[in-house]
């Protein structure tokens, strides 16, 4: 349970982090004392990492294990890359940083493409949920359709935070639907002696 706790506390993390950022590069470089923006972000990923190690020993965790780890030491990457792009004074420190980052395809389209694109990270995410299937379909529904949002594949205003509020609400139904049925069960039946 500690474990699906973090989890969805990363995944809270990984919201606030987007709702930040969606406030533009201007926003986030004023912010004091602390990049807030990539501390939730990086905060939040780090969370995710027990649960996702846990997930039942199923044919498909071998998939979304590999590929939710890959997606989460991008999103690290990222974070790392951008505080030291936080951390220049000015824009023109920024630009020459990012045109020497851009030169290297390792680092930039690692860390800089596939890192905040969650396509890789959220992917790992629905194929994990298929662990659930028998018991928790409309949470899975719901990362099906946050995975879309993710992918531009429907297209929404403020893409990042729409798909990670669906990420968030599907993953506390998968993860605590059947422990919060079952509480419910149990207190209809205390109710009824």
């Amino acid at each position: 349970m500690t474990y699906r706790i973090l989890f969805q506390t990363g995944l809270g993390f990984l919201l606030l982090g987007q709702i930040i950022l969606s406030k533009g590069n201007a926003f986030v470089y004023e912010l004091e004392p602390i990049d807030f923006a990539h501390w939730s972000l990086l905060i939040g990923t780090v969370l995710l990492i027990p649960q996702v190690i846990s997930f039942p020993k199923k044919a498909v965790s071998f998939v979304g294990i590999p590929l939710t780890i890959i997606g989460i030491t991008c999103m690290i990457g990222m974070c790392v890359i951008d505080f030291i792009f936080w951390s220049f004074p000015t824009d023109s420190l920024r630009n020459e940083f990012a045109s020497h980052l851009s030169a290297e395809p390792s680092i930039w389209k690692t860390f800089m493409t596939i890192g905040p694109s969650s396509k890789v990270f959220n992917l790992g995410l629905l194929i994990l949920s298929f662990n659930y299937w028998k018991d928790q379909k409309i949470g899975i529904d719901l990362l099906v359709i946050a995975t879309l949002i993710l992918w531009h594949l429907i297209p929404t205003p403020h893409r990042l935070i729409f798909g990670y509020s669906f990420t968030f609400v599907a993953y506390a139904i998968i993860l605590f639907g059947g422990t919060i049925k079952k509480r419910i069960q149990q207190h209809k039946h205390l109710n009824e002696i």
